[in-house]
């Protein structure tokens, strides 16, 4: 008896349990054709990676952010490699219960895309791409505290 109430609720629970939707893109202008479309729209990109430590401990301040500015899109830009997505990235997902967009960019042709995003962008992540009125401002650092990425978006979108 125990054993089926301990399957029916392990059924039960795995089922409210929602994974997170990744949309893989080969080329960062896809991204931008698909993800970043609404002009009107006010966007907060942040480049990241699962291998990145600082990456990682800036994530909670964007997941706060999409939480308390729905006025804003947020999408988390993941760098992994196409390999990874399956063994390290959804796990990291699920297991950090990240609830922003999430998307997989693994166009290599840095040398394109880089300057695209902004022209002096050395590559290096974490960075972050704010998106208003189609104009474009870009930050390549490390947010140490979510009022410090808070006052950075406010300066930009108020």
């Amino acid at each position: 008896m125990k054993c089926c109430i301990l399957l029916v609720a392990i059924f039960l629970f795995s089922g409210s349990i929602q994974a997170q939707k990744v949309a893989v893109f080969d080329s960062y202008s896809d991204l931008e054709k698909t993800v970043l479309r609404d002009e009107n729209a006010t966007y907060v990109v942040n480049f990241w990676a699962t291998w990145c430590h600082p990456c990682v401990e800036e994530l909670p301040y964007f997941e706060q952010l999409n939480s308390e500015k729905k006025e804003m899109k947020v999408v988390l830009v993941s760098l992994d490699f196409k390999s990874q997505y399956e063994t390290d990235l959804l796990p990291f997902l699920n297991k950090k219960n990240i609830k922003s967009q999430v998307v997989l960019l693994v166009d290599k042709d840095y040398d394109t895309w880089l300057p695209t995003v902004n022209k002096d962008w050395s590559g290096s992540i974490p960075a972050t791409l704010i998106i208003k009125n189609g104009k474009k401002y870009f930050v390549e650092k490390t947010f140490s505290a979510y009022e410090e990425l808070n006052q950075y978006v406010n300066s930009i979108i108020n």
